[in-house]
């Protein structure tokens, strides 16, 4: 039996996308650089910024954004749902963090993260 470690997403900005999900998600944030890992990423020209690779730590498996290509829309594209308690409420804080609304459903709100990535939220209209 296998158990869920961690869900990794393609990103043209991992810096900037792990850090809207650390906001829009309770509990995550991105994971701290130490100095080890900023002298790691400087021998290769490369800052937390520029890291083609960045976490997000929380209560639950960790996300990764890596750099990579983002030519995926058809079948078997994931995406994550996120409940809360008011999805209008929700929707505008996520918006405020740079995400916008795709279409509203009876059940759920389909929205689109600043890199366009899918994601749903589930709860009360």
């Amino acid at each position: 039996m296998a158990r869920l470690k961690e869900i990794v997403s393609d990103a043209r900005h991992p810096a900037a996308l792990a850090r809207f999900w650390a906001q829009a998600i309770d509990g995550y944030a991105v994971r701290p650089y130490d100095a080890a890992e900023i002298a790691r990423l400087a021998a290769r020209g490369l800052t937390p910024e520029t890291d083609p690779s960045v976490a997000v730590d929380g209560p639950g498996p960790t996300l990764f954004m890596q750099l990579g290509a983002r030519e995926h829309a058809g079948p078997g594209t994931m995406h994550l749902d996120l409940g809360c308690a008011s999805r209008a409420t929700a929707a505008a804080r996520l918006g405020a963090l740079g995400a916008r609304v795709r279409d509203v459903h009876a059940t759920h709100t389909v929205m689109l993260d600043p890199e366009g990535n899918r994601f749903c939220l589930q709860g009360p209209p």
